[in-house]
């Protein structure tokens, strides 16, 4: 008898994470310098441990509202109207996720129909295109390139949108070029958005890693909060990546949507990680501070060292994240991310794990050591020298 197929095909025709297999091969390794995970080596600072602590040690071990904890909303409505002039109803204009990932798993299958399709840059994120196939739609990038630092054009954006398009997704600050958007950039792609009555899912969860530059917030530009899904989070900002807390602001309309999904599958977020994200909101502006300052000065280091060893990188703005050509080896980023770690032990991600558009370049987290970082670009440099000519054996 014939065996069924199992799994669905749309899970099978996603690719894996182009990232997974290089982590599988630092597993196996000792004395790797890791420039690969996108997440802080600062410990969550104390008073937000102590937080979570502490609801634990009083016993708030139940579930909360399925739209989350109303205090933690309000929280997060009056930092939203602070920074960005923006007015949100905490009580159903805001659903806290479990981490960005979720809110954006839910946006696009709370707005997409079967061959809706979405327009987003690349290089991009590695769930944007997964979570709008999962989501029933099509994923239209638009290559974006050093000369125009990784910024993604109105224009662009214009001569792809067709009868289908129902929406926009930007990540800026980028993951993993660390392009950021100017004003006057994404008021254009507003203007676009508005012409053809898109709705824009707007990743920000790196909008307080900025240097040298501000963050606009696309729901602050004129006429768009009310087609925009904002998400936003706590890992990046505030060291909180095992705590797997974001959460999106958007129309009652929309956020009620994603609400249906999310009683359904997730619940809730845990309730002390809410109580942890609580007190990072009202008291973690300071330590906040701090890391991004450390995290700028890691970032001018990391640039030069490139820049000097031959591997040509442009100035990232934003995020914790470098994104240097490796064109001059020779080698495709496949070869020399998984060379590097086979002859250097130092683990880089393939620009291409982050869609074809990457090809060519690798990406760095500076979010480790001063230490580890000037190790890590020692080592690089010998690579580099050895594969400089473009004749290295495949």
């Amino acid at each position: 008898m014939k065996k069924r197929n199992v799994i669905s095909k749309q899970v099978r025709d996603i690719s894996p994470s182009g990232i997974r297999k290089f982590f599988d091969i630092l597993a196996s390794l000792e004395g790797v310098i890791s420039l690969g995970v996108g997440e802080p080596d600062f410990v969550t600072p104390w008073h937000i441990r102590e937080a979570g602590i502490y609801s634990l040690e009083k016993g708030h071990t139940s579930y909360t509202s399925n739209y989350g904890m109303i205090e933690l909303r309000e929280e997060i409505a009056r930092y939203l109207n602070n920074r960005y002039g923006l007015v949100y109803d905490p009580q159903n204009e805001i659903l806290i996720t479990v981490g960005v990932s979720e809110g954006l798993d839910l946006a696009m299958r709370a707005i997409l129909d079967p061959g809706d399709e979405v327009i987003g840059h690349e290089p991009v994120y590695v769930s944007y295109k997964p979570c709008t196939t999962l989501a029933g739609g099509k994923f239209i990038p638009i290559p974006t390139i050093v000369e125009n630092e990784f910024q993604v054009n109105a224009d662009d954006i214009e001569k792809r949108v067709t009868s289908k398009t129902k929406a926009l997704m930007l990540g800026y600050p980028c993951n993993p070029t660390g392009a950021v958007m100017d004003r006057v950039g994404l008021s254009k792609i507003a203007d676009v958005a508005q012409r053809h009555d898109l709705i824009v899912v707007s990743d920000e969860v790196y909008e307080r890693l900025v240097y040298g530059v501000e963050h606009t917030c696309f729901s602050s530009l004129p006429g768009m909060q009310e087609r925009t899904i904002h998400l936003g989070g706590f890992s990046k900002a505030y060291a909180m990546t095992g705590w797997r807390l974001g959460f999106a602001a958007a129309s009652e309309e929309i956020i009620e949507a994603m609400l249906k999904i999310h009683q359904y599958t997730m619940l809730c977020a845990p309730t002390m990680a809410q109580m942890g994200a609580l007190e990072a909101l009202r008291e973690g502006d300071a330590q906040v501070e701090e890391m991004v300052a450390e995290y700028d000065r890691r970032r001018r280091v990391i640039v030069d060292g490139f820049n000097h060893i031959g591997l040509t990188c442009f100035e990232p703005r934003g995020a914790f994240y470098a994104f240097p050509s490796v064109k001059s080896t020779g080698l495709s980023s496949e070869d020399f991310a998984e060379r590097l770690l086979r002859e250097e032990k130092v683990a880089v991600v393939p620009g291409d794990a982050f869609g074809k558009s990457g090809e060519g370049h690798v990406r760095c987290c500076y979010a480790t050591s001063m230490e580890e970082i000037e190790e890590a670009l020692e080592r690089m440099g010998r690579f580099v020298k050895r594969h400089r000519s473009g004749k290295a054996k495949r």
